[in-house]
């Protein structure tokens, strides 16, 4: 079955293309559901039935998975059970007609202007440091890039001349976003006179440094947002995608198109897209029910 798996990943890689990340999510999946049929004593793929995958999640959802959790791995089987058919390993793929739990859709968590602005001003643009903070928040807010996205940006990704962003999302697919004022100037006066002070020394092509010289990671930004959240006294929820999720709500809230909005954000269905209309609806509500003398 190991081999079977192997050969899976493989295909995902060389013609889906798809990210170091999402493959490995696959191969655990799979790893996962195939020892639990060893354990069960299904030895050949040939011989499962819906019932063994059925047996399966329920398996996953006694041991405390989320829904979430439980659809992706239906996901990932399915994807398995449908090439192991296409390249004739298996004869009938089990999975057919199966179900995914429904998932419900949480509303992310979205600041408000005021709270952006709060969060943006946060950084000391005296020091270096404070400079690069004031960098990224300023781009991350301006193009609602995901943090994986930011943090691998190189120089050669910027063009500040004309204002737009080069970036590689989800499946190695390259988008061209813009970039306001604000974002432009900010990331100028980082580049000029704080990214060589952060660079040290030899060859680095990342645009965004941390105090070793080298590119900074999802894990250090992380850090770097939670500590102006608390500097601003955001007494929200802060996630790495929290200026990403206000991004795409005020940009609607504002007239903006869905599709513009997708594109920018790097969506490949709209549907995914289509949750922040469900923010602004809410917030519409609430301000009615703040503002109307009969609410």
């Amino acid at each position: 079955m190991e081999n079977l798996i192997t050969q899976f990943i493989h295909y995902l890689t060389v013609e889906k293309g798809l990210a170091k990340n999402t493959l490995e999510s696959y191969h655990r999946d799979l790893s996962t559901y195939c020892s639990y049929l060893a354990e069960e004593g299904y030895a050949d793929l040939n011989h499962t039935s819906r019932m063994q995958i059925m047996g399966y999640l329920l398996n996953l959802r006694e041991r405390g998975r989320a829904t979430a959790t439980v659809s992706r791995n239906l996901a990932s089987i399915r994807a398995f059970y449908q090439f192991l058919v296409r390249e004739r390993f298996i004869e009938k793929d089990p999975s057919i007609n199966l179900e995914s739990p429904k998932i419900e859709k949480r509303l992310p968590h979205v600041l408000s202007v005021t709270e952006v602005e709060m969060l943006l001003n946060g950084p000391d643009t005296r020091l270096p440091a404070g400079q690069r903070d004031k960098a990224m928040l300023e781009l991350l807010y301006a193009t609602g890039i995901r943090v994986s996205e930011l943090v691998s940006l190189n120089l050669t990704d910027v063009n500040l001349s004309m204002g737009f962003i080069k970036c590689m999302g989800k499946g190695s697919k390259e988008r061209i976003i813009p970039l306001g004022r604000l974002a432009i100037s900010n990331v100028q006066n980082y580049i000029e006179s704080s990214r060589s002070i952060l660079k040290k020394r030899g060859q680095e092509e990342a645009l965004f440094l941390n105090h070793h010289g080298r590119r900074l990671s999802r894990q250090g930004f992380w850090k770097i947002i939670k500590k102006y959240a608390q500097l601003a006294r955001i007494e929200k929820e802060i996630t790495p995608h929290t200026l990403r999720h206000s991004f795409a709500t005020h940009l609607l809230e504002n007239g903006a198109d869905l599709r513009s909005v997708q594109e920018m954000l790097g969506h490949a269905d709209i549907s995914t897209t289509q949750i922040y209309t469900h923010v602004t609806r809410s917030r519409l509500k609430e301000v009615y029910a703040k503002a109307h003398p009969r609410a």
